[in-house]
């Protein structure tokens, strides 16, 4: 995508180094640009923002390990990965993970899954020929 997206999602993170290293490697996704308060990422599907939360919001949450799900977000992300046994290990190894519950939709398999900093989002894997999609 060639100059600024059309569409993509913003996340606020209290540790947007960590979130940049859990998306990039997880969504396979390239670093457009980075500065001290946002991050831009992208791949062929989607463009990410992570933007640090400003004082004095960030000194009053507390990232745990493991994270504390945020489960009462309005909203819901979800990206494609290539596997979602893949995604499960890889998003343990990022300090992230996969919830147990699988469902079916369509021509894919998807699971909940939680960033670092306990964002919730979902993970889908296709089935079939990738060119179909």
């Amino acid at each position: 995508m060639p100059g600024p997206a059309r569409a993509g999602a913003l996340i606020y993170a209290k540790d947007p180094g960590l979130l940049t290293h859990f998306y990039r490697t997880l969504l396979q996704m390239d670093l457009l640009s980075q500065d001290k308060q946002l991050v831009v990422l992208e791949n062929g599907d989607f463009q990410l923002l992570l933007h640090t939360i400003p004082e004095p919001n960030a000194g009053q949450i507390e990232v745990t390990q493991p994270p504390e799900l945020r489960e009462r977000s309005a909203i819901k992300l979800f990206f494609t990965v290539p596997s979602l046994a893949w995604a499960e290990a890889k998003a343990a190894d990022l300090g992230g993970g996969l919830l147990p519950q699988q469902w079916s939709g369509p021509g894919f398999v998807l699971r909940n899954a939680f960033d670092p900093e306990g964002n919730i989002l979902q993970l889908r894997e296709f089935l079939g020929a990738p060119e179909s999609h």
